[in-house]
């Protein structure tokens, strides 16, 4: 024992002889109680080699008490490393020997480098798990690689394959930069390079002849032609960059956001903390939350009630947050879906998932710092993330935040807690930002997920935010304030109709195709067409910062434009204006809906197909509501020549936060190339359509409490006004396509008039009919 001691050093032997233990564990919260016969320095310095110590007593530990405890925990969160004063005034009051506080402070501080020393190996092991499994992919894409030219494998050689991708970035930019120049000489544009065609070995099977579907189109915005008038409008295209921002553009900006190593620490007490609110909120009623009827409807909806919350829920930066004219927003909602949990908690922890899942919701949404991976799966990731959020309409600003999503699943029950909560109230940048913007924060929201049956799951929402919405127009004023713009149902009733679509786009047993030829070539239209609707809802909204111009402004209905130049592909090159119109309607989103869906009634939209009547020729149901489908439509014309006849790829979806209808022209090529499997992200689609969300009647509209409410309808028209970038759209061009947006608005609104009674009236037609 003593020369185990003697190696170990004498400042080590003094610290485990007052210990009480040279072969006590650290860490233990206890320690040894002094006995005046053993255990004492003097004793232990007396002994020799040659003399046998006295038999070992049975040793006697001193417990610490929980007070004891806790005054210590308290005082080691503030100083882990106090002086021999602190140490001495903490055992004056605590009834310890000074040396009994500095152990246990030596005992708490190897703890906690324990601990994080085990996450962190936890982390750097998931980690490298990751960059094995993508090391191994890059590999297998190295060694599938050809040649763009001759199609034959690649010969890297000795040059390394990044310096090969460097090189080509580095010419493809010179070679944009010396086009441009030449299309400011000639006053033409000049394509840098043709778009990439995927070499693909045409199959011995399939003759090369015109394809089945002997379908073409023209451009819809061929009908507009380029003038060089003096009259222009003075609307600046929009950037490109900014619209369809680069990752790297936000680097800085993200940098900033990203969490320190002390605040990491914080975030995790925060998010347990946020799993119990939530929990707590998703399964109390009253008097957390309370039933009050809608003074418009006369239905019933739930409020939140904010001195239970706060009583409940004090948070520290609550007080200063209700300074201003911050409004709080908080509903709660629950529904079955068609998805089983692990699916869904993959979802949300991906940020492109997550923002294709709720594409009408998200406009879009970045990871920027992974906080946490998980110890077991992915129970315990937390990310932090940006997410901006969107109404289908020029009318209403976009929300945009940076927050922390934690993903926990309990032990016990086995359900999942999904919880966003803000990161501003211990993170310095954040709180510096949120002076400035001031506009938007998310308090503690999310959903439990709880699996049931044949891949069923029962998920609770709460959505709980903090918002100034000085900025809404009065048109959405209503429908933003009574929480159906970004409310629970709505998160759930789009939830509830994606996890449909994704169902069917996974089946296989699929009979009625039309047109399509196979189960797989309709998996590859059904993705071309979410490209179609997401790209039409970011269009038709403030997201990415697009500003919009006034043209007409009345109580009813308002229309605004914009302009974009495009370069990106999956987008036609050139100058895109876009134009949108908002109406109110005083009927149900349901018989709008089905209005134009109707086969029968589409020659209403004629204008939009410049004259022509639709017909389908290929129909995909993606959802149990038979409004919920994709369908390609032929554009009939006068001529049955396949030179004469146009394709629009169309897909309409409706729950009861609203509905969508969406089409974009698509040649019968770039069918066939979707249809084929090959990558149809190159495709150009500038899609068109309506947005109709449901809305409690205006003021001064009499209601009848058995009546659906009434509806906004939004439509929105895009047309390429130019195809050289940096033109400059004319004013015929804009009165055209205004033009087409009223006309369209108006044969809507008659043939409303003419085949469905309208479920509200206006006072003085129910005053003017009671005299008649």
């Amino acid at each position: 024992m003593m020369s185990m001691m003697m190696m170990m050093g004498d400042g080590t032997v003094e610290e485990m002889m007052e210990n009480g233990s040279a072969g006590g564990s650290f860490g233990s919260g206890s320690e040894q109680a002094e006995d005046p016969k053993f255990g004492n320095e003097s004793d232990v310095n007396e002994l020799h080699d040659d003399e046998q110590p006295p038999p070992a007593k049975k040793k006697r530990y001193h417990r610490h008490t929980n007070r004891q405890i806790q005054e210590m925990e308290a005082l080691f969160k503030e100083n882990p490393h106090p002086d021999d004063k602190q140490r001495k005034r903490l055992s004056a009051e605590l009834g310890l020997k000074p040396r009994q506080v500095k152990f246990w402070f030596q005992n708490r501080r190897t703890q906690m480098k324990a601990q994080q020393d085990r996450n962190e190996n936890v982390m750097l092991r998931a980690e490298n798990d990751n960059l094995k499994s993508e090391n191994c992919h890059l590999q297998a894409e190295l060694r599938c690689l050809s040649c763009p030219s001759c199609g034959g494998p690649t010969v890297l050689g000795d040059i390394p394959f990044n310096e090969i991708h460097i090189e080509n970035c580095r010419l493809r930019e010179e070679l944009d930069r010396l086009c441009c120049i030449a299309s400011r000489y000639t006053g033409r544009p000049m394509q840098s390079m043709p778009p990439s065609q995927p070499l693909i070995n045409p199959s011995p099977m399939l003759p090369h002849h015109q394809p089945s579907l002997e379908l073409d189109m023209s451009v819809y915005a061929g009908n507009f032609p380029e003038q060089s008038c003096t009259d222009m409008m003075m609307l600046p295209p929009q950037d490109t960059a900014c619209f369809f921002p680069d990752q790297t553009a936000n680097n800085n900006n993200n940098n900033n956001m990203l969490l320190a190593d002390e605040e990491k620490v914080i975030a995790m007490e925060f998010a347990v903390s946020c799993v119990q609110e939530l929990t707590k909120m998703c399964d109390t009623e009253e008097p957390l939350w309370i039933k009050k009827k809608s003074d418009k409807i006369g239905g019933e909806i739930l409020c939140l009630n904010e001195e239970e919350y706060m009583r409940l829920f004090p948070w520290p930066m609550e007080n200063q947050n209700n300074k201003g004219d911050f409004l709080r927003e908080a509903s709660k909602a629950n529904a079955v879906v068609i998805m089983n949990s692990i699916t869904l908690v993959d979802a949300f922890l991906n940020a492109d998932k997550w923002s294709e899942m709720f594409c009408s919701i998200v406009a879009r949404a970045k990871t920027v710092q992974i906080i946490s991976s998980g110890v077991s799966g992915a129970s315990g990731s937390l990310l932090l993330m940006f997410a901006e959020l969107q109404v289908l309409s020029p009318l209403v600003p976009t929300r945009e935040a940076y927050f922390l999503r934690y993903v926990e699943q309990n032990a016990e029950t086995g359900n999942w807690a999904i919880v966003d909560f803000p990161i501003d109230s211990f993170h310095d940048q954040m709180q510096r930002m949120n002076t400035i913007t001031h506009e938007y924060k998310r308090k503690p929201s999310g959903c439990i997920i709880q699996d049931m049956p044949n891949g069923y799951s029962q998920v609770k929402w709460v959505e709980h935010v903090e918002v100034d919405e000085k900025h809404v127009h009065e048109t959405f004023a209503e429908y933003v304030k009574s929480g159906m713009a970004f409310g629970a149902n709505r998160w759930l009733d789009v939830l509830q109709r994606q996890c449909e679509r994704i169902a069917s786009l996974m089946a296989r047993n699929i009979t009625d195709l039309g047109v399509i030829s196979s189960a797989e070539a309709r998996r590859n239209i059904m993705r071309l067409s979410k490209r179609l609707v997401k790209t039409f809802c970011v269009n038709i909204s403030t997201a990415y910062g697009q500003s919009w111009t006034a043209l007409s402004e009345t109580t009813k209905d308002t229309v605004r434009i914009t302009t974009r130049k495009m370069c990106e592909p999956g987008q036609p090159t050139g100058v895109v204006l876009c134009a949108v119109s908002t109406t109110w309607l005083p009927f149900s989103h349901h018989q709008v809906f089905d209005l134009i869906r109707d086969q029968h009634h589409q020659s209403l939209l004629e204008v939009l197909f410049n004259g022509n009547s639709p017909h389908e020729v290929a129909h995909i149901a993606n959802g149990s509501h038979p409004g919920n489908c994709i369908s390609l439509l032929r554009i009939n014309v006068a001529s049955n020549s396949w030179h004469n006849v146009e394709l629009m790829l169309q897909e309409s979806c409706i729950d009861n936060s609203g509905s969508l209808i969406v089409y974009s022209t698509v040649d019968v090529d770039s069918i066939q190339q979707a249809m084929n499997g090959e990558d149809s992200s190159n495709i150009p689609i500038l899609p068109l359509g309506f947005s109709i969300v449901p809305v409690n009647p205006p003021e001064g509209i009499s209601v009848n409490s058995h009546s659906p409410p009434s509806c906004l309808l939004t439509v929105g028209i895009q047309v390429l006004a130019s195809n050289v970038p940096t033109a400059k759209p004319n004013l015929s061009t804009v009165t055209t396509i205004n033009n087409h947006l009223c006309a369209t608005v108006n044969q809507i609104t008659s043939a409303l008039s003419n085949t469905i009674t309208p479920v509200i009236a206006s006072s003085a037609d129910v005053s003017n009919q009671e005299v008649s």
